[in-house]
């Protein structure tokens, strides 16, 4: 029995798979499987079985999976001590959503990082709604910020309210008449970024309230992408009102009403009890409040000079 084994198993417990188990640590699936066979082999227990509702615990997995996560979190602990005494930066890991990553994560985190010149060691990835909380339980991860995580996850974590925001739909520019696709919305031709596939994002609610079939949604690297295709007439995308406000003051793209839009929306940061987070979660969360952390989630481009810019590094997370 590893720590490596341990760290697998809890993922797949939690996430409900090997592929969402895989994705969090940046591995193969492969890896996740082997990991948690040798697990099964050394406990003579299958630990975790699959049904059509998706994996599911044995009585020995679910005895197991308390004892499991109280040795990943005090592995990582230990791994931190180790750091703390070599005397190295202390680590500040952040997981994002795909908006948040694309448009806030870099210009918030540099100007970040200027308070504590060299102290802290900043790395900031992307995550699905659904892993944010199991990340940081698992110390994983020491921020996430994004959608807040419900209490019926049952994990040691708080959702924290930072900004609040509107979803709208866009399309390209010109009179309502113009910008406005005929038929109902749900045949529309939906333009949306990788976040259109993860269940807990704004976009997917959207989606799915609205009744559009996956054949009428294009899938598109980022939002910038899916924006500047909406523009060209392509089709509409859902969008965070106050970063496309530059393209709809110019002309580029026009607002889509639609019933029940704009829909407000919140970004929470996601992290450990108060007594149980590292000084450096704990000072990003003050700053997530601040005056200038505000103006930069408000205006990301006008935070940071060009030549200072440094864009977030899309992982999915570490191993």
């Amino acid at each position: 029995m590893t720590l490596t084994q341990l760290n697998a198993f809890v993922l797949v417990a939690r996430l409900g798979s090997v592929r969402a188990a895989a994705s969090a640590l940046g591995v193969s699936e492969s890896a996740v499987s082997q990991a948690i066979t040798a697990l099964r082999q050394d406990l003579g227990d299958q630990l975790v079985t699959r049904s059509q509702a998706g994996m599911t615990l044995t009585p020995g997995g679910t005895r197991l999976l308390g004892t499991a996560s109280q040795i990943v979190v005090l592995g990582a602990e230990a791994h931190a001590a180790v750091r703390a005494a070599q005397g190295a930066p202390e680590q500040l890991r952040v997981v994002a959503s795909s908006t948040f990553a694309e448009f806030v994560a870099g210009p918030l985190m540099e100007a970040f990082r200027r308070r504590f010149p060299g102290a802290v060691d900043i790395t900031t990835g992307v995550a699905a709604a659904d892993e944010l909380g199991v990340l940081i339980a698992n110390r994983l991860a020491d921020v996430a910020i994004g959608p807040g995580v419900t209490g019926e996850q049952e994990l040691p974590v708080v959702s924290e309210p930072v900004f609040k925001y509107r979803l709208v739909v866009v399309g390209r520019g010109g009179t309502a008449a113009q910008s406005r696709p005929r038929g109902p919305a749900r045949q529309w031709r939906w333009l949306v970024d990788p976040s259109g596939t993860d269940p807990g994002s704004e976009t997917a609610r959207l989606l799915r309230r609205l009744g559009v079939a996956d054949s009428n949604i294009g899938m598109f690297q980022n939002h910038t992408a899916a924006w500047a295709a909406a523009a060209d007439g392509a089709g509409v995308a859902p969008a965070i009102e106050h970063l496309v406000s530059h393209q709809l003051r110019r002309g580029e793209l026009s607002l889509i009403d639609l019933p029940g839009l704009p829909v407000e929306e919140c970004w929470y940061a996601t992290l450990l009890e108060r007594e149980r987070r590292s000084i450096a979660a704990s000072a990003l969360r003050r700053f997530l409040g601040t005056p200038e952390a505000m103006q930069l989630m408000r205006s990301p481009a006008a935070g940071v000079p060009p030549s200072r810019f440094k864009p977030p590094v899309y992982v999915t997370i570490w191993s």
